[in-house]
């Protein structure tokens, strides 16, 4: 996906975007080649986002904690100084909530056509099950 030319984006994902993505961990991977800082913003308790996406090796800069969406995408707004402060969402309450809090809004079926991220049932990414944890005696 082309951010109109800049990295100079902060991006937020509505967790129930992420969980319509096949891939998400790519998703995020991905993501970062054009923007500056990504996270997930969400009405769901703090350790429901955390399960999901350490489950999927997701890396985000910022997520929403205890508050709403709306104080989340405030104070992400505010801590993190970019030109674009972009919200990937997947409904219509979404993109009321990035309009009234002045974020742009991205529906999710048009960032995943223009980046070519594939629609589905999230797959945990692939584990070596050979693989040693060196924070493991």
């Amino acid at each position: 996906m082309d951010g109109g030319g800049s990295s100079d984006m902060t991006l937020a994902f509505e967790l129930e975007a992420l969980k319509q993505l096949a891939y998400p961990d790519a998703v995020f991977n991905d993501a970062r080649q054009w923007s500056e800082y990504v996270g997930v913003v969400s009405e769901k308790p703090t350790y429901v986002v955390t399960n999901f996406t350490r489950k999927h090796r997701i890396r985000q800069d910022f997520f929403s904690g205890p508050r709403g969406r709306g104080d989340s995408l405030t104070n992400v707004k505010g801590q993190f100084d970019t030109d674009r402060h972009v919200f990937v969402g997947t409904s219509e309450e979404d993109a009321a909530l990035a309009e009234e809090v002045d974020w742009e809004y991205l529906p999710l079926e048009d960032a995943a056509a223009a980046a070519d991220w594939e629609l589905g049932e999230p797959e945990s990414p692939d584990t070596d099950e050979t693989e040693t944890r060196d924070d493991w005696p």
